[in-house]
Parts: structure tokens; sequence; C-alpha cells
């Protein structure tokens, strides 16, 4: 009964500290920025690192297991994965501005998990014989620390498309402004004073374009940087988690690689971000940095399917009884 109060209040403790960050962030970017907040942000993610890895050590004791029994556990593992990506990238660089992503997917999976689900699977299941191994540890965390790594980079590369194609739309309006002064003075019946006075308006506007497109440049710059480390931390996971599940099959199942649909769509999940890295370092290629990012955006949903998807079907050798106990 202890365990369960514990990991209740720990639980409860990381959402709430999630939900400060979130507010904390809004303040700071959309009032005004101040260091002592952003101090506190990092202190934040901290303390929900802490209380969800406590939260997982004290399942692992009552379990008698490691915690990835059922969707709940993993749900919430996979909350603490996002926040130990931000940590990792944190001691990197102290303003890499990942908590913009990483603390909306942690609130998110733990609501999920905590409001979506029944509390029957809140409570630690039996392991079947297939999840009784040595591997269960290996292969499910690199897994599910790769599909953290791979959706905060993704999300990266969506707001990278977002953000290059409003600078786009920015620079067409500047143009457009520039080629309707240039007809305006051509014509004959323009008033000088009139056209003057338009023509320091229009300068006013292409110099706030020009300080306004050199910050997004900057932001541009900084989201495809920490994309590429994000998403190249993600597929290092991905790999080791997909040879450790196959070293597990084939001790399980006795063959290393069955097509089983869990199986087939990590293995395209792969291919997808294989080909974002080939794209990404490819020289010979124009626009890589854009290209790029839409094979990320769709490695995004692929990472869903795998994960959640198949889950979600209850079939093939991961189903363990649909959300009641899964591999990865």
């Amino acid at each position: 009964m202890i365990f369960v109060t514990l990991e209740h209040i720990l639980i409860h403790i990381s959402f709430s500290i999630i939900l400060i960050v979130i507010l904390i962030y809004l303040i700071n970017f959309l009032v005004y920025e101040i260091e002592g907040l952003r101090n506190s942000l990092e202190k934040g993610m901290i303390a929900t690192c802490l209380s969800i890895t406590g939260f997982l050590v004290i399942r692992w004791i009552s379990s008698g297991h490691f915690p990835l029994s059922n969707l709940y556990e993993s749900l919430i593992f996979l909350s603490w994965s996002f926040s130990i990506i931000h940590m990792i990238l944190y001691l990197e660089n102290p303003k890499n501005y990942l908590s913009a992503i990483t603390a909306p997917s942690a609130i998110f999976t733990q609501g999920f998990a905590t409001s979506g689900l029944s509390t029957e699977m809140h409570q630690p299941a039996i392991l079947v014989p297939a999840l009784q191994s040595q591997w269960l540890m290996m292969h499910v965390s690199m897994m599910l620390l790769s599909y953290a790594a791979l959706l905060c980079g993704s999300l990266l590369s969506v707001a990278f498309i977002v953000i290059t194609f409003q600078k786009q739309i920015d620079f067409f309006v500047k143009n457009k402004n520039f080629l309707s002064l240039k007809k305006k003075k051509k014509s004959f019946f323009f008033d000088k004073m009139e056209y003057l006075s338009e023509k320091e308006s229009v300068f006013q506007n292409t110099y706030s374009l020009s300080f306004q497109n050199f910050y997004k440049y900057q932001l541009i710059q900084h989201l495809d940087y920490w994309s590429y480390r994000v998403i190249n931390l993600g597929f290092t996971f991905l790999t080791i988690g997909i040879l450790s599940g196959a070293v597990w099959a084939n001790e399980a199942w006795g063959s290393y690689w069955n097509w089983d649909p869990k199986e087939t769509w990590a293995f395209i999940t792969w291919t997808i971000f294989a080909i974002y890295l080939h794209t990404r370092t490819n020289s010979k290629l124009k626009d890589k940095g854009t290209n790029s990012a839409f094979v990320a955006s769709i490695g995004f949903l692929l990472i869903w399917i795998c994960y959640f998807g198949i889950n979600l079907l209850g079939i093939g050798f991961h189903s363990y009884g649909s959300f009641q106990l899964i591999s990865n």
C-alpha cells in the first residue's frame, strides 16, 4: 500500500512541476525573458526527471521486474525519456531552448497515461514468459529512448519547416511592396509628396522585415542544428534497440527476424531516419535542410504508428494482450 501511495505522490509531483515549467516558459517567451526564470526552467526539468525516476524505482521494487509491463508504465518511461533527452542536450549547451519541445511532450504523455487509461492498467502486471528475460531492460529502454529523441527531433524539423515557409512569405511580401512602389513612381499622375511618404513607409517596413528575418534566420539555423543532433542521437538508440531486439527474438522465438508488424514498422522507421541522415549530410543535394526536415516529419508519424498503432491493433508477436503487456 505504501508503494502505491508513493507512486501517486511522485507522479502527481512530476506532472505539477512540468505544468509549472510550461507556464514559466510561456511567460518567458510571450511577456519578457528573465534569466532567473530561465534557470528555474532547467531546475524544474531536473526535479521532474528525479520524480519520475523515483516512481520507476519504486514500481521496479514493488513489481519485482523492470517497469515496462504495460502501456501505462511505457508512457511514464517515455515521459522520463523526454526529460533525460533534455538533460543530455542541456549539459552540451544550456541555451538550446529544447524545453519548448520536451516539456509539452512529457506532460502530454503523462496526462494520457494518468487520465486516458483505465485504473486497472495503472497496476503492475505479471510478465508473460517471453518478456521474462534480461534483454527486457536493454531492448525496451533503448527503443523508448529512441522514440523520445526522434519525436523531439522531428518536432524541431516541423518547426523548421513552418518558420522557413513563413520567412519565404515575408520575403514575397517585401518584394511585392518594392514592385508596387516602382510602378507608382512611373505613374504620370502620381503626387510627389504622397510618393515620398509612401517610400519612407515602405523602407521602414522593409527594415523591420529585414531585422525580423535576421532573427528568423538565426532561429532556423538553431532548429536545423538541434534537430540533426537529436535525431542522430535517437537513430543511435533505435539501432541499438533493434539489434538487441533481434538477439532477444532469437532466444525467445528461435529467429533473429520474423517480419512481425512491430519489427517491420521499426525497420521502416529506421529506414526513414537513415534517409534523413543521408539527406542531411549529402553535400550534392540543394536545400538539404528543408528536404531532410520533410523526411523527419514523415518519421514523426511512423514513430507513433510503430509505438502506438501496432499495440492498438493488438496483432503480431509484440501484442501481448494488446495494451495489457507490451515489449517496446
